[in-house]
């Protein structure tokens, strides 16, 4: 307690300070090891908060506290329902719809009787507490789909699911809230269905008419462009408060509604304003996970008894597979991803804001065994999201749902030289996508046996058709110079800047012709452009493999083939390095290189 006390006067400033560096260092250090961020994020804010007492946020943040973390809240929802493009649902509808329809009545009965019979609470905390764990967390879900990779349709179904239902779940523990102030007789039956039906219909036409509007003011140029995201944000706010002052967590369904209206609107700045929501919403989850971990209190968390255990089980291995084997049965979706979404239901922020907010209202109505709460909400959504956190990726691959290793190389622009280098990749074993707009280019990829897709690699389409989960490197390689630039400047936030190259640009001798150096991709091989590529190549110039061992270095490699051209480094875990002027190839044993030989130096080629 010494620690607690010498901190005693840690003050918002430095408390919000300390909350964005342990998010934002929890997501750093989970990317470099390649562990879940939220297990790490969860472990830091209970390290500083209950750990050593350094963070105690109804201390250093006081009141500010709980209306931070509704709108945060409120924000992460709205960038979900922008990801909820009705296009790219598609395949995955039906399920989704019984998920929804189906899953969340049923998980919600299923819930509550867990927490009666397991847990030790009255029907009436139960009835409240159930309707919240249908959520399943949008907050958690999108960094584990990120992390495991999973084939398009189980990640579809797992993310709707989890952002419809969040609002969904607010909702039913509203329903059942005001079922329990009727039998408190603290409201009639009449009041209590008015004020519940009014609430949902303010949330639905306060969200669609925000969302309508903004897609209009958007569209006709209403708003300049350098306001976007401020008027979005202003809007965004407003509507939440106001549905929320209108009935208690309503503002969830709002401003969900209102993000799904923008998503389908087809608004021209759309990408931008999605990007700028998610790096908005990766710090909103890192700071909220660290505000309620840290706000968990020793005497709760050692308060924890084997019923927690019980229920935390009975929810995770019983409840949770019931109701999506009952909803999915005679459904289209394989027994596989039955069995993976079955397996896989984390929950996240909104489960432990709204589950402390009705379990307070519930003991001032004389519920005293709502006071469990908060704790059975914080060591669910803990031990879901550390299980599924490790299982999840481990459960996809041994299932076969894992989209192919994520090594592979997307090549936009069919011609003689990008058939070739697909050629070469695909002897390496390595998943390879040839694109283009003109489909007489894609002839020989086709005849050499090379998957090919036929269109705009920026399109609606091959957004919504194409899964790129397989592609870590992105090269631009057709014949525009202006439409590769544009290509690797569009991906460039999808796969990082760093995976995005593109093939030397035509020297212009005037600057008015010369396109800026910030925009782009990487420059790959030796500088060289489409046309002395495609020269080259009409040399008798093709792609061999080298092995580099002890015996045969890189230096050895240069003296044997002085005119090669590195292209990219193979390594033997399946990843790979592309090189290009300012990134030379690297002296390292095991390494396999992948080089452009003229005709003599070609047939020298160890494989």
């Amino acid at each position: 307690m010494a620690v607690a006390s010498e901190v005693a006067g840690l003050g918002p400033v430095n408390a919000i300070a300390l909350v964005g560096a342990l998010g934002v260092g929890s997501q750093w250090l989970a990317w470099r090891l390649r562990m879940p961020a939220i297990v790490l994020m969860l472990l830091a804010g209970l390290i500083v908060g209950p750990g050593l007492g350094i963070f105690d946020p109804a201390r250093d943040i006081g009141p500010l506290m709980k209306p931070m973390i509704s709108i945060a809240v409120a924000i992460i929802l709205f960038e979900g329902g922008l990801t909820l493009d009705f296009h790219s649902l598609r395949e995955a509808r039906v399920g989704v719809r019984r998920l929804v329809f189906i899953g969340a009545p049923l998980g919600w009965a299923l819930s509550a009787a867990a927490l009666h019979y397991t847990a030790g609470l009255g029907w009436a905390a139960s009835s409240v507490f159930g309707g919240i764990m249908v959520v399943t967390g949008p907050t958690v879900i999108a960094p584990l789909l990120r992390q495991a990779r999973l084939q398009q349709r189980p990640a579809k179904l797992l993310q709707w699911e989890a952002i419809v239902n969040d609002p969904v779940g607010a909702l039913a523990a509203v329903l059942a809230f005001t079922v329990v102030l009727v039998m408190a007789d603290t409201a009639t039956v009449g009041e209590a269905v008015t004020e519940f039906s009014l609430g949902i219909g303010v949330a639905t036409i306060l969200g669609l008419a925000a969302g309508w509007g903004i897609a209009q003011g958007f569209t006709r140029g209403v708003v300049p462009e350098y306001m976007k995201v401020p008027v979005l944000f202003t809007v965004l706010v407003a509507v939440f408060a106001a549905s929320d002052a209108v009935l208690h967590e309503s503002g969830l369904l709002a401003v969900t509604v209102m993000g799904v209206v923008i998503a389908n609107a087809e608004l021209p700045s759309y990408d931008e304003l999605r990007r700028f929501k998610e790096h908005a919403t990766v710090l909103l989850v890192s700071g909220v996970f660290i505000l309620l971990a840290a706000n968990m209190d020793r005497d709760t968390l050692f308060a924890m008894e084997w019923s927690t255990l019980g229920f935390i089980i009975v929810v995770i291995l019983l409840a949770r597979p019931v109701t999506v084997m009952v909803s999915l049965l005679g459904s289209d979706v394989p027994m596989k991803e039955r069995i993976l979404i079955a397996l896989t239901g984390p929950r996240g922020v909104v489960l432990v804001a709204v589950a402390g907010l009705f379990a307070e209202r519930l003991v001032e109505l004389g519920y005293d065994d709502a006071s469990k709460i908060p704790a059975l909400a914080f060591a669910l959504v803990a031990a879901t999201v550390v299980l599924h956190g490790f299982t999840l990726a481990p459960l996809a691959g041994w299932l076969g749902l894992t989209a192919d290793r994520a090594s592979g190389v997307l090549i936009v622009g069919g011609s003689r030289w990008s058939t070739a280098l697909a050629k070469a990749l695909q002897d390496a074993e390595m998943p390879v996508l040839v694109v283009d707009r003109n489909r007489s280019r894609l002839r020989s990829a086709r005849e050499a046996g090379v998957r090919t897709y036929y269109g705009d690699i920026l399109s609606e389409d091959a957004h919504n058709t194409l899964d790129l989960v397989p592609f870590e490197k992105v090269i631009a390689a057709t014949d525009n110079d202006a439409y590769n630039t544009l290509v690797a400047t569009d991906l460039a936030p999808e796969f990082g800047r760093e995976n995005v190259w593109q093939i030397a640009r035509s020297r212009e001798e005037s600057r008015r012709h010369t396109l800026p150096v910030t925009l782009g991709g990487r420059e790959l091989g030796s500088g060289r452009t489409h046309r002395e590529l495609s020269s080259l190549m009409l040399q008798g110039w093709r792609f061999g493999r080298t092995n580099l061992t002890d015996d045969y270095t890189l230096e050895q490699w240069e003296a044997d083939r002085p005119d090669g051209v590195p292209m990219m480094e193979i390594f033997e875990n399946g990843s790979v390095r592309l090189l290009g002027p300012e990134h030379p190839p690297r002296e390292k044993s095991g390494v396999t290189l992948l080089a452009m030989l003229p005709p003599k130096e070609d047939s020298a080629s160890r494989d």
